[in-house]
């Protein structure tokens, strides 16, 4: 079954059966020194985005570097020698620990990989050639296939940022097959413009471009080539007699003038076009304009993903991506009628996936069609989660909610606000919720106020508590007396207080009462992938503060939001108020 699997991958990798996946590809961190926030985008267009760490790209040598610089030593591969090596020259460094943590990853991939599987490892030039040496060593150097350049970015200039170096638009793509018998499908590109007008410049009476090939038996009669006569032309031809009789009747074979050596007529739309090659310059690059732009860090485009699925597996085949990400791999590997397993050390990458999934392929049911395994399914495990790590449980409890979080650029204390979930509030306007997430036992009427308290300071109109422990009859009582308010065209309770238990009931019974909730993935990136539809204007924040108010329109179902799924189309800019002559 397709799976999305949430914690360190490594352990997750010793569980896959041996030879049981067909292609793997990772995008690994690449050590880059650098933060890495996903984007919330805010849906009234006119808010300095939400932003929240995904990762951080540092690595640095402590307890897990060395326990897994012991595990290649102790592994029997090859790649112990080489990282050896490495440690003597490097010591315990933060690249030596990069490198230690991937050595024993890749040994685990190559582990899981069928016979006629390929892997393809994505990174730059940060660590690619310590990561080709290491990958010598664990598919051995007859393995290797291909470096893939790929042109990730358009050209551009850091020179008024004090760069002194050429422009780095460019990334590299490992490719290793574990054995001859890989899986192979030859990617074609569309022909180039120029060759087209050249070589195909004839055009038959319905419309057909073709160009006409030699059918003369190289070689002649000393390759074993029939001699027989055509059209008044005797040679030794590469066909049959047979052959060439059933072409001719075809009309493939055709005579420009008396006498001449007849010749195939070969049509421009049956040729696949020309074999890919290892530069890739020609897919889209994703930029703050482009359709499928998620806000997740490092995504990559899908078009790249496709390629590489089609290339090396099959209809049926396992696709794994271990660091997968906002599931560009997954997504594409749904597409093309592949298995998949994900694998992703943040909670709110597998959030992303799900929502990513389920926005395209709305079919899609957990646990029947694929399944999540190492977030908590029941508060046993949620309370394991709330001791092991009280952060990553904060943001597990928000995707049960459709919540996002706090933006961690904000300064000052939260005032116990840890997420906020937007929705539709009437015809054109858009509210939001304070949510509370509260992982101890000790929760009290105190908790409640200091929620109803942020509330009222931010002119929020509904706030959510969601607790792991029972909440007392106190609390019940503070939140009931907030009253209720009119919201989306009914009266809810202001305050809502969710436990954990609740919200983890088959089919989410226990679900905030709210109305349709905006999709916290980009809307305008929503808006655009709708086929069909006209593409928004780009709005920017200079335009939107000197121009009239927008009207807003929502789109979306209600049988979308009482699942508790994100809608298809969150809102989005669909046209101006017209201005008066006299205004104007």
């Amino acid at each position: 079954m397709n799976t999305l699997y949430y914690g360190d991958n490594l352990g997750w990798l010793q569980t896959v059966p041996d030879e049981s996946v067909d292609l793997i590809y990772l995008d690994p961190p690449f050590n880059s020194k650098a933060t890495y926030n996903i984007l919330y985008k805010s849906p009234d267009g006119a808010k300095d985005r939400a932003q929240y760490k995904a990762f951080t790209d540092a690595w640095s040598w402590g307890e897990a570097a060395d326990e897994a610089f012991r595990q290649v030593m102790v592994s029997g591969s090859s790649a112990a020698g080489i990282l050896g090596a490495l440690h003597n020259f490097m010591g315990k460094s933060d690249l030596m620990a990069y490198l230690a943590m991937m050595t024993i990853r890749l040994i685990e991939m190559r582990r899981t990989l069928a016979p006629t599987g390929s892997l393809y490892l994505h990174c730059d030039s940060t660590a690619s050639h310590y990561l080709k040496t290491i990958l010598d060593a664990v598919f051995g150097g007859a393995a290797f296939r291909n470096e893939i350049i790929w042109k990730r970015s358009h050209a551009h200039s850091d020179g008024k940022q004090g760069a002194r170096h050429f422009g780095r638009v460019t990334d590299t793509i490992l490719f290793y097959a574990k054995s001859d018998k890989a899986i192979w499908n030859t990617q074609h590109l569309p022909y180039d413009d120029k060759y087209v007008e050249r070589d195909y410049r004839r055009v038959d009476e319905s419309g057909r471009r073709y160009r006409l090939d030699n059918i003369q038996g190289p070689g002649g009669a000393e390759k074993g080539n029939p001699f027989y006569e055509v059209m008044g032309v005797s040679r030794h031809w590469r066909y049959s007699q047979a052959k060439m009789q059933e072409l001719v009747d075809q009309g493939r074979i055709i005579q420009t003038r008396p006498g001449a050596v007849p010749q195939y007529k070969r049509y421009l739309d049956e040729m696949p076009g020309v074999p890919l090659q290892n530069l890739w310059a020609d897919l889209p690059v994703l930029n703050n304009r482009s359709k499928e732009v998620l806000g997740y860090p490092t995504q990559k485009p899908l078009a790249l993903l496709d390629r590489i699925v089609a290339a090396s597996s099959n209809p049926g085949d396992v696709v794994l991506d271990p660091f997968c990400g906002c599931g560009t791999a997954i997504e594409a590997a749904q597409a093309l009628n592949r298995r998949w397993i994900g694998m992703d050390i943040t909670v709110l990458a597998i959030d992303v996936v799900e929502r990513r999934l389920l926005r395209k392929y709305k079919a899609l049911q957990r646990n029947s069609d694929y399944e999540v395994k190492g977030v908590p399914v029941s508060t046993d495990g949620a309370r394991r989660l709330a001791k092991d790590d009280p952060h990553e449980f904060q943001l597990w409890a928000l995707t049960l909610i459709d919540g996002q979080p706090r933006n961690e650029g904000k300064k000052g204390s939260d005032g116990g606000v840890d997420g906020l979930i937007y929705y539709k509030d009437g015809a054109a306007a858009i509210g939001q919720a304070i949510v509370s997430v509260k992982g101890g036992e000790n929760v009290g009427p105190t908790d409640v106020r200091d929620l109803i308290g942020t509330m009222n300071n931010q002119n929020a109109k509904l706030g959510a508590f969601i607790t792991l422990a029972r909440p007392t009859p106190k609390m019940l009582k503070t939140a009931a007396e907030a009253g209720s308010i009119e919201v989306g065209g009914q009266h809810r309770p202001r305050v809502q207080i969710r436990t954990i238990e609740e919200l983890l009931q088959p089919g989410r019974r226990g679900r905030l009462d709210l109305p349709p909730v905006y999709d916290i993935i980009s809307s305008v990136a929503a808006a655009r992938r709708t086929s069909g539809k006209k593409r928004p204007k780009t709005i920017t924040p200079e335009q939107i503060r000197r121009e009239p108010p927008l009207r807003l329109s929502f789109k979306g179902g209600k049988s979308d939001a009482q699942k508790g799924l994100p809608l298809e189309e969150p809102l989005l800019v669909t046209e101006r108020p017209k201005r008066s002559r006299k205004a104007s």
